[in-house]
């Protein structure tokens, strides 16, 4: 598992909220997660072949789940984070799990990661289970209420997808 943030600010909160997710979501023990700090490779993401890029690339295209935060950014996700998605191909992310989590000043651009991100990562080949996340980054106080009601609302899908799972052919 994976959490890609694409704040240019590293340690940012961002990836507090990022990181709360998946200890939340997933059985201690099952999983290993590798953060992604886009700003530490940010001076290479335009240098074709670059291994440090390269090598981020791969990591992600292997992880089965991967949380893609960014802050809000004119009512979208950063150049960062999409100068790093523009390295992958239209299938680049295909069997991977993506999760959009957004961080924000207020409640303006809550659909963001639904309108903005969630569709980019569906043309990569992805597959998003449910609304992406928005958290309102004032609230950091109640971050742990928040990430219960999103792991309750992915926890229903994924117990969904393996119900149909093991009716498939």
């Amino acid at each position: 598992m994976t959490v890609v943030v694409g704040n240019p600010k590293p340690q940012s909160r961002t990836r507090t909220v990022a990181e709360a997710l998946p200890p939340a979501l997933l059985a201690e023990g099952s999983y290993d997660v590798e953060v992604l700090e886009l700003a530490d490779i940010a001076g290479e993401l335009f240098q074709w072949g670059s291994e440090k890029v390269t090598a981020a690339k791969e990591s992600v295209a292997a992880s089965d789940l991967v949380v893609f935060a960014t802050p809000t950014y004119k009512a979208s996700y950063t150049g960062l984070l999409k100068a790093f998605l523009d390295q992958f191909g239209s299938d680049g992310l295909k069997g991977v799990v993506a999760i959009p989590q957004f961080t924000g000043g207020d409640l303006t651009h809550s659909l963001a990661p639904q309108t903005t991100l969630a569709p980019l990562l569906l043309e990569l080949g992805a597959a998003i289970p449910g609304r992406g996340l928005y958290f309102v980054i004032d609230n950091l106080p109640d971050l742990d209420d928040f990430i219960a009601k999103a792991v309750a609302d992915y926890s229903a899908v994924f117990a969904s997808l393996t119900r149909v799972a093991g009716s498939v052919r």
